[in-house]
Parts: C-alpha cells; structure tokens; sequence
C-alpha cells in the first residue's frame, strides 16, 4: 500500500510502498477513505514533539473496514468507520469512570517483540503516529480505535470527525459544559475553533466571540455561528472582548497552542469564568492564573481531546452533521491526493483555509 512516510523531522514526507499486516485477534484493516491534515501533525513532522521515526503521519480520518480479528465484535466487514487517536483500553480506572480520553490505551499496541503493524519492503518497521497513521491507503487498528458510523454520512466529512469536531466540540459539550445563555470566546479559527464555534451555537450560547488573524477565518466562524469576530494580534483584544461581553465570557477556548493565545483566553474571562486549553503548547511553555485571577474565581483546564467518549460522541455527531446542525461543509476548504501532501501541510503552516482533507483514490 501506498501511505506518506516521515523519516526525519523538517523533512518533507515520502510517498512510498508499505507492507501491512494482517489484522491480530483485536485489530482492525481499514481501507482509508479520507484523511484530515491536523496542525497537530505538524509538531512530529517539524520536529517540535518527538517521536520513533520512520513513522506515517495522519490521525483524522474516516475508511471502510476490510477485515477484522477473531476477537472483534465491535466492527464488521464492510462497515464504515471513523479513527480516534485517544484509544482505550476499557478496563483502567479513566475508563471506568467515563474519562475515556485520558486513557493511555494499556493493551491496545503490539508487544514488543511482536510483527510490527507496518514495515518497509526490507522488514524495517514503521511506527504510526498516534498508534493510526492515516496518511496511508489502509490503517491496522485496535478495535476500540474506532467506531461504526451511519452509510449514508460522506467520508470525507466524517474524517473531521475524528480529531477537529472530536476535540472542539467535545470541549464544549463535555469540558466546558456550556448551557443555553452562556457566552463564550474561540481563540483560534481552525478546524479544532470552528467545530468549538459551531458547537457552541448548538449548545444555545448566547455570544460567542471568533478570535483569529486571518479575516477569512474569521468570516468561516460568522457562518459556522459566532456572533462577534475580532484580531487576537490587535492592541487590548482582551479588553475588545470584556467590553463588547459587558464583564467577559463564561468560557474562553484556546484552539491555537500558543503562550499569548492561553494568556487572550484567560484574560478574557469574567469572574468565575474557565478557560480550556485545547491547543498543544510548547513542551517546556506553562500556562497560569495570577493571584487575582484566582481571587476572582477564574479556572483552567486541558480538555484531552475535548474529553470525548468516542463511542457515544461520535455517532451523535454523525448526526448532527445529517440533521443539518454541524456545518463539516464550511469547515472541509479543501481535497487532496495523498501524493500532494505536502503541499497540503505547507498551506496549513501558512495558515490558509480551515480544514484540507486528502482522499483516496476509488473513495
């Protein structure tokens, strides 16, 4: 199979022929239909998170399932199925107290020792980033890596299902918990902000505040459902929003990873209010409270792809996005081949459009 291989950090992804394997007792072989370009990929491909190399990229996507285990129940043949990165193990205590996302996924890999998953032509093996590598035509997964979906949801919209509407939406709906009336800030217009905006408008918000740089961006979030766009890089866009929220927002969402974005999201906010990191920061960058921060009541949170339980949520979304609710159309600016990849991460570090999608061919 053909998939984008990473062999060294701020090296240009390669497009070559992998062997896969067949599936183990809880695996799954899906046939990749689509795959989302993630910013978070960005930070293994450029160097910025480590990880073993050589290694496909890629952790949003949708496919169809061509085999399963001998200990799979959760999936058949045939099914049309959506990834998540945040696999679980079922059984750990985040588990079982509905925390999924926080799960380290204990059982769901390879033993070492074991054939890997992917490997090059000479046995090399080929780590998956994420434990999917969705930038490839097939994906080996454990079963609880991902989840059956309606027939009729298009692939290539449900692909954004796995990552950017998991982890925006989900932080509105499981983290931050936002109730009808409640106002709310979207620092960052990517996929991960718009899904955060327009799952703040099903939530019944009553202002959400769009704040991105680019003015295209900022118009995505106006039709996704923002009532109030600023620039986060223009002189007291804090205060902006304090004043036009007359004492701030009840959550301030930060969907950039950037120091001054956290610090935007937490001077945002009114008394009481929370802000939810979503953004992956710098390893080595903190985010805080000041003292009258915390007098007055102020919290904050990381919010793990957006805290999801993936079985339950994604359906759920899935039809969202067919009853008309959730706007993937407005978020997908773009489709790809596989074998124009990096071209597709280069318009994303540029910052232009919202959401590209590669799909593979006979989907």
């Amino acid at each position: 199979m053909k998939a984008a291989v990473l062999h060294a950090p701020g090296q240009p992804l390669e497009i070559a022929d992998l062997v896969i394997d067949q599936p183990g007792p809880h695996e799954v072989l899906i046939r990749t239909a689509a795959c989302g370009l993630c910013h978070s990929d960005l930070h293994f491909i450029d160097g910025a998170y480590p990880h073993p190399l050589p290694a496909v990229p890629g952790h949003e996507a949708a496919g169809i399932v061509e085999a399963v285990g001998s200990e799979v129940r959760r999936v058949k043949r045939g099914d049309a199925v959506v990834t998540c990165l945040s696999v679980f193990c079922g059984t750990c205590e985040f588990c079982l107290s509905g925390r999924m996302a926080l799960c380290l996924g204990s059982g769901t890999r390879r033993p070492r020792g074991a054939a890997p998953r992917l490997a090059q032509a000479d046995g090399t093996p080929v780590q998956q980033v994420l434990n999917l590598g969705a930038l490839a035509e097939m994906m080996l997964v454990h079963e609880n890596a991902c989840v059956a979906i309606r027939p009729d949801m298009p692939l290539d919209r449900a692909a954004l299902l796995g990552c950017a509407v998991t982890t925006g939406a989900g932080a509105v709906f499981n983290a931050c918990k936002v109730t009808p009336g409640e106002s709310v800030a979207v620092i960052g217009c990517g996929g991960v902000g718009l899904a955060a905006v327009n799952a703040a408008r099903i939530a019944g918000a009553g202002q959400i505040i769009a704040a991105d740089p680019s003015p295209e961006k900022r118009a995505l979030a106006t039709a996704m459902g923002a009532t109030d766009t600023i620039d986060p890089t223009a002189d007291g866009a804090a205060a902006t929003i304090v004043e036009r929220t007359r004492g701030g927002v009840d959550h301030a969402i930060e969907a950039v990873g950037r120091p001054a974005s956290a610090d935007l999201a937490v001077g945002a906010l009114r008394r009481g209010g929370t802000a939810t990191i979503l953004g992956m920061m710098p390893l080595d960058q903190k985010v805080g409270l000041s003292a009258m921060d915390l007098l007055s009541g102020k919290k904050l949170q990381g919010a793990l792809m957006g805290m999801n339980r993936f079985p339950v949520d994604l359906p759920r979304l899935v039809d969202f996005y067919m009853n008309g609710h959730l706007k993937l159309d407005t978020m997908l600016t773009a489709r790809i081949a596989l074998e124009d990849v990096n071209q597709g991460f280069a318009a994303l570090r540029q910052g232009r459009g919202a959401r590209a999608v590669v799909v593979f061919a006979g989907s």
